[in-house]
């Protein structure tokens, strides 16, 4: 009686290989969407002096964010806000300038689209690790306005009378959590 040898086959089926190219594409596209924010944590932007600086820029030293500051933005229209949101941060049409009587609102993103990598689609991605306390600088006409924070809120798109309260200081605002646009969350700040 003779025994039958039964080769092996060192070919892999099609579903394996299928297999491990599906879990590379997964991994590549998981750092694709997450770069932003992992770059940001692990290689923080440099800011630079804001005496320095030529223009008008927010600058917050504790989350290293600074970019240039773009007045009299409509906040409602969304075609024109993210033009604006591609070159700096936005300051809303109607509310008061830094530095005159009244409440300036300035908004930007905390994260943006991960095909189209600009500069500032993730310059307020830290805005959440604020504290009170903490200080805002805005450089406008060669002068720098300091402004503490004082307060945090998070609240929906829809509720807007924060933007009705008297006062003096700055709203400081950014899509949360991060990389949706459900709430929004919004930083208090006074002058100094």
């Amino acid at each position: 009686m003779r025994k039958k040898i039964v080769k092996k086959s060192t070919e892999k089926p099609i579903s394996h290989n299928l297999g491990n190219l599906l879990l590379v594409l997964s991994i590549l596209m998981f750092f694709t969407i997450f770069y932003p924010v992992i770059s940001t944590y692990l290689f923080p932007p440099e800011i630079k002096n804001v005496a320095e600086l030529k223009g008008d820029f927010i600058t917050i030293p504790k989350i290293k964010a600074q970019a240039p500051l773009i007045f009299n933005v409509d906040p409602w229209t969304e075609s024109v806000y993210k033009k604006i949101l591609k070159k700096g941060v936005a300051h809303a049409k109607g509310t008061a300038l830094p530095g005159e009587e009244g409440r300036s609102f300035i908004f930007a993103h905390s994260s943006g689209n991960p095909l189209e990598q600009i500069n500032y689609n993730t310059v307020f991605l830290k805005l959440g690790d604020l504290e009170i306390g903490d200080e805002i600088l805005i450089n406008r006409n060669g002068q720098i306005y300091r402004y503490t924070v004082t307060q945090k809120k998070i609240v929906y798109p829809n509720e807007i009378s924060y933007l009705k309260v008297d006062g003096e200081g700055l709203i400081v605002q950014t899509c949360w959590p991060i990389g949706t646009s459900f709430k929004r969350l919004l930083v208090f700040a006074a002058p100094e």
